[in-house]
């Protein structure tokens, strides 16, 4: 074999080296790529628990006017050990029957690492709400019987976040159902003037793309 066969054989083999390691490259890049949308798409929903709720005030006046003063501890954790969580905005609030009976509390934006958990203890405060008649009577009766259901619900927005890739904003929707016993007083633990309600009520929880 002469030295210029020697030489194309050669070229031949570097070829074959740069093609391969083009296909290896390739397979990585389109297995990162498939990695990112699969995380993308298919994160798990955080999860939510209210863990208490104590009542500073909670007094119903004429006419159909509703004063709610209360704190919550509401806890969030994050399911997945690759993705990590940016809540962008909380807003927190409470309501009776579909009816918002406090102002949005808005909680500091939160970064969330791989499987970890956040605690907010945020204030909720309703001073004066009116509320529709048939709302009101509905509550009265049920403050007599002694059971009142409240409903804490947090709307927001988050982002993904997969090594240094951030994802679009998504909406998410919590609802944490809070029964509240005023007759029933073993069922909560008194704080100053304030009755304090352990529940570690397990949300339901909606994430959508916004």
């Amino acid at each position: 074999m002469s030295a210029k066969d020697c030489g194309h054989h050669d070229d031949e083999e570097q070829l074959a080296k740069r093609i391969t390691v083009a296909i290896v490259g390739v397979f990585v890049v389109v297995g990162i790529v498939i990695f990112l949308v699969w995380a993308i798409l298919h994160p798990d929903k955080p999860r939510f628990i209210l863990q208490d709720v104590t009542i500073y005030a909670f007094n119903l006046t004429a006419p159909n006017m509703l004063t709610s003063n209360m704190q919550i501890t509401l806890s969030s954790r994050n399911p997945n050990d690759r993705i990590g969580i940016y809540y962008q905005k909380l807003d927190i609030f409470a309501s009776y029957h579909n009816q918002q009976i406090t102002l949005p509390t808005l909680v500091p934006r939160t970064y969330q690492g791989h499987l970890d958990v956040t605690v907010w203890s945020p204030f909720l405060y309703g001073n004066a709400v009116p509320v529709a008649p048939f709302l009101e009577e509905g509550l009265s009766q049920d403050m007599n019987t002694g059971m009142v259901l409240l409903n804490i619900k947090v709307y927001g927005q988050l982002k993904w976040k997969v090594g240094t890739w951030i994802s679009g904003r998504y909406q998410i929707n919590a609802n944490c159902p809070a029964y509240i016993s005023f007759t029933d007083r073993t069922k909560a633990i008194q704080v100053g003037s304030a009755m304090k309600y352990q529940l570690v009520q397990t949300c339901t929880v909606d994430v959508s793309l916004n």
